[in-house]
């Protein structure tokens, strides 16, 4: 009978992979916020900062949690959020509302949530878009602090498919990671904190469902898809066994790659490569960890810049920087300079809109021209240099000259540091080969630095004069285009040449129809995302 009833839904995919099991539905507390006349407004603003203070220390203890469990880059969402509750605009807004109109402080903090969160999601930028819900999360907050009542119920006593109109970071902190089979969430972006968790865990998630969570009970069966995006309430037996045959087989294949963990990466013929990870924050180690990986090969420091409103602190960035070389105990972790620009913006650096960013004022351009945001970064990394095996890795090089300046400035960092007895590491410092004119003259440039690492997408885009997000010209798009691997060839010949070492970070590195190739032509590092580590290191120990 369980087949009548059946019900398909479809989503968008946010990482692959399949779970069954029972639903939760977290329903927020049906709390109808009513306005009523008051006869005592400042006992109201009383209410408001005893609420608020209330709030202030459940977003600390949110902050602590989320620390231990996904870093501190991630766990920064409720630092934002204590920082909002402070604002003093929305603060206003409130105290306004409760002395003109004379109504409760729920009523007050609703409404000026309300506004808030409306004026944020109509405006142009992302970064301000996203904040909407925050403004919605930290309003609610104030508001259930104010009538009492408690929030979302997170607790769960068995391994569930968690459903939601969308989640708060605060609500996934709060959640039991164990007892999470899978999300599926009505709202959500790719890069909403959900989507970022999901991928973190390796559990399906889907967004952007179309259902009504009234509609639906707690505790009945489904079938999450990553692969199709497919998510199945009241599945028959049919689609059941056929779930449970796919996580097997994603079992198997995951079991069949844990073998490997601990294996080392060389040919039968004894031929050994580096297989590393590209990490695009503090949050994402705990992949790298899993996945088994050699090191870093590059971590991309843009996170700490990006969706803020002020440069980041030396202290921001040295806590993050050591937090990676402490966690990757000894195995290498390539730090990669501020890569802003192009398609990665912070607006408060305030570039300019520019013709042509791909070849425009980015990367080690702007470090250079702005040379005190690029000292910041290097006397944070060189602090951070003592608690591990780090390097570092500038980007978008073109010229000896640029290579020439980058070394002067390292020089007064390291200077600077000497003069005030801060402690630091002499590191390997090398550069990405993303251009034409670097691999050209990198056999004058291998002289000059200790590795290359070569920027595939980049190289590819300059090399063949395409715009990589350009969706027209995906056809004309060839990253195995000869000119490509003859360029690579060349760079990793110039470099042992020199007695360097070279690698590829970039896209192409984890392309398994190039591995051999690679190998073969004596790259000596593969970087690749997280999850590839294993199916690499497959490919290379079965090579001859």
């Amino acid at each position: 009978m369980a087949g009548i009833d059946m019900k398909h839904l479809n989503g968008k995919s946010v990482y692959k992979g399949v779970a069954l099991g029972k639903v939760l539905v977290l329903k927020k507390e049906a709390y109808i916020v009513k306005r009523v006349k008051v006869e005592n407004p400042d006992e109201e603003v009383k209410r408001v900062e005893a609420a608020r203070q209330k709030s202030q220390k459940q977003l600390q203890k949110l902050y602590e949690k989320a620390v231990k469990e996904v870093g501190e880059a991630s766990a920064a969402i409720f630092e934002v959020h204590q920082m909002m509750l402070e604002d003093d605009d929305y603060n206003e807004s409130i105290e306004n509302i409760i002395r003109t109109q004379e109504v409760n402080a729920e009523y007050a903090v609703a409404s000026t949530g309300d506004n808030f969160s409306e004026m944020f999601a109509s405006m142009d930028d992302d970064y301000m878009r996203a904040r909407a819900a925050d403004i919605k999360d930290i309003s609610e907050r104030l508001v259930r602090n104010l009538s009492g009542q408690s929030g979302m119920d997170t607790e769960f006593e068995e391994p569930v498919i968690v459903m939601a109109d969308d989640l708060t970071p605060s609500e996934t902190v709060q959640m039991d990671k164990e007892k999470i089979l899978a999300f599926v969430t009505v709202h959500g972006s790719t890069n909403s904190h959900t989507a970022i968790l999901a991928r973190m865990m390796n559990i399906p998630a889907l967004i952007g469902v179309d259902m009504n969570l009234e509609e639906i009970q707690s505790g009945t069966c489904a079938v999450v898809d990553g692969f199709t995006g497919e998510f199945i309430l009241d599945p028959d037996e049919n689609v059941q066994e056929a779930a449970k045959a796919k996580i097997a087989a994603e079992e198997e294949k995951k079991n069949l790659l844990l073998k490997l963990k601990g294996k080392e990466n060389v040919t039968k013929s004894g031929k050994k490569i580096n297989i590393y990870a590209n990490i695009g924050s503090v949050g994402d180690m705990g992949y790298v960890l899993e996945n088994d990986a050699g090191g870093i090969g590059l971590f991309r420091s843009e996170f700490l810049y990006i969706g803020r409103n002020e440069l980041p602190t030396e202290e921001e960035q040295f806590q993050a920087y050591k937090q990676a070389v402490q966690n990757m105990a000894g195995k290498k972790v390539i730090i990669r300079t501020l890569d802003i620009g192009a398609d990665k913006q912070a607006d408060y650096l305030n570039l300019e809109k520019e013709e042509n960013p791909a070849l425009g004022y980015r990367a080690i351009r702007i470090c250079l021209s702005q040379p005190e945001i690029f000292k910041v970064q290097l006397r944070a990394l060189f602090r951070a240099s003592v608690y591990g095996t780090l390097s570092i890795m500038y980007p978008m090089i073109t010229s000896v000259e640029e290579v020439m300046r980058i070394k002067e400035i390292v020089k007064e960092v390291k200077a600077e540091l000497k003069a005030s007895d801060t402690p630091y590491k002499d590191v390997e410092e090398g550069i990405m080969i993303e251009t034409p004119a670097a691999a050209m003259i990198s056999d004058e440039l291998a002289e000059l630095v200790d590795f290359f690492s070569i920027g595939t997408n980049d190289l590819t885009q300059y090399t063949l004069a395409i715009d990589r997000q350009n969706e027209k010209l995906e056809e004309f798009y060839n990253p195995h285009h000869k000119a490509i691997l003859k360029m690579i060839k060349m760079v990793v010949d110039n470099a042992h040449a020199a007695g360097k070492w070279a690698g590829i970070c970039g896209e192409l590195g984890a392309d398994t129809e190039l591995t051999e190739t690679f190998v073969n032509m004596g790259v000596d590092e593969l970087s690749v995302a997280p999850s590839m580590i294993l199916k690499l290191r497959k490919i290379v120990r079965e090579m001859e």
